[in-house]
């Protein structure tokens, strides 16, 4: 019950953005009038992080659920605001240009990086946690589920990022391009925000190793470097 109203203002939310991207790409922006084809960066961008996308706003319910904190509980509202109107953005967008949401190409092929992800257990794209990680952050409560979202979910932005500054380069839609720029900024400015919430906790983001999914099963690691995560962000 607590979903209803949230999803329902969401719902309004998506539906007013998608009006005004519809204006933007018609009023003026010669770069979005011609539709693009099916297998471009524009259709592959919009396709694959629509569903990066969707993870991200069913993880921020599930912290919402799990922890009375009105800090971690606003970041989680303004993430899964922020990432269903833009998701709502990305299908409008393959709707308009009368392409399939969905295609036989792998995950990132638009990028070039077809294999990049291996797919394992839920994880398609980079950043995106394991199915067994979303059951775990079910399972936690309090301070151990603020923290296990702010580590998945600094990995989850990390991997939002790559894709993002993939379209940046390749994308060929000038509004489409423009929201890419800004998913950039904001999950950059979301992540900073982030790791000083958990080192509030005592806790940092996740080394590599939990990162790729191998440390599913253990509980959020307080002591994970830093560093190491700064340093894997940077290689992306």
């Amino acid at each position: 019950m607590k979903h209803i109203g949230w999803i329902a203002s969401g719902a309004a939310a998506v539906l007013v953005a998608a009006g005004a991207i519809t204006y933007a790409v018609a009023d003026g922006d010669d770069s979005g009038l011609a539709a693009p084809a099916a297998d471009s960066a524009d259709a592959g961008f919009a396709r694959d992080m629509a569903v990066h996308h969707q993870q991200a706003v069913e993880m921020s319910y599930i912290v919402r659920d799990r922890t009375d904190d009105e800090e971690v509980r606003r970041l989680a509202y303004d993430i899964a605001q922020t990432q269903a109107n833009q998701r709502g953005m990305m299908i409008g967008w393959l709707d308009l240009w009368g392409l399939p949401k969905v295609s036989s190409d792998k995950p990132m092929a638009w990028m070039g990086m077809g294999d990049m992800a291996s797919g394992e257990d839920g994880a398609l794209m980079p950043g995106m946690a394991t199915n067994a990680e979303m059951e775990k952050l079910n399972t936690l409560d309090g301070k151990q589920a603020e923290i296990f979202f702010l580590q998945l979910m600094t990995d989850h932005h990390k991997g939002g990022i790559h894709m993002a500054e993939g379209c940046v380069a390749k994308c060929t839609v000038g509004v489409e391009k423009k929201l890419a720029q800004g998913m950039v900024n904001g999950q950059e400015s979301e992540i900073t925000l982030m790791t000083g919430m958990l080192k509030e906790r005592g806790a940092a983001p996740r080394s590599s190793a939990g990162e790729s999914g191998d440390a599913s099963t253990d509980e959020p690691s307080p002591s994970a470097s830093t560093s190491a995560s700064t340093e894997e962000h940077e290689g992306h």
